[in-house]
């Protein structure tokens, strides 16, 4: 099987990363398929199981760990497992198209350390913390416990951002869809 090449947006979550990829993936020109991850958590009211994430019961999460079935999972938060199945991957790759993931910090690094040369790993950066809490909380999906729960996370993340091949600042929407498009379509013809 051809393998194509892999796409990692990773950011803190409200830093815009999945509007990008949404941006992304209209772009018929990039090939690009979105890898569907899996999740252990409950569905939000408006995603939908197979085209938003594979929703897995705790229980069956963890017999897919043990059967070694993903490329890549994390608990990002107690009894919250997300991780990416190794059939898909394989189920874009026989399309000929390339996968793009919109996924965690660490499950973006454990893939650009699993396939150096064909991935680029790029970061979302947002404004500042307290424009993500103003996000989340426009979201209006979860409690002020679990929003005050990401933010925590999100210093973590932000740190890591060195980590990555790019870095791309959504202050501004517009521009960083564009930013994204020059660089994803450098990556892919090259």
């Amino acid at each position: 099987m051809k393998q194509g090449k892999l796409i990692v947006f990773s950011a803190p979550s409200g830093s815009g990363k999945t509007t990008i990829v949404r941006h992304l993936l209209s772009k018929e020109d990039l090939n690009l398929e979105f890898s569907i991850s899996c999740t252990s958590r409950e569905p939000r009211p408006e995603e939908i199981n197979g085209k938003d994430y594979y929703f897995l019961s705790l229980e069956d999460f963890k017999k897919h760990i043990k059967a070694e079935d993903f490329i890549e999972w994390e608990e990002v938060y107690r009894d919250n497992f997300y991780g990416t199945l190794k059939a898909e991957i394989e189920r874009i790759w026989a399309q000929g198209k390339n996968v793009i993931f919109d996924i965690d910090v660490a499950g973006g690094l454990r893939i650009k350390k699993k396939f150096p040369e064909q991935t680029l790993a790029v970061f979302v950066k947002p404004p500042s913390i307290d424009e993500l809490k103003i996000r989340l909380k426009k979201r209006s999906t979860e409690s002020e416990d679990k929003i005050n729960m990401r933010i925590a996370k999100a210093s973590v993340e932000l740190a890591t951002a060195p980590q990555f091949d790019l870095v791309i600042k959504n202050y501004n929407l517009d521009t960083a869809k564009l930013d994204a498009y020059d660089i994803v379509k450098n990556f892919v013809n090259k």
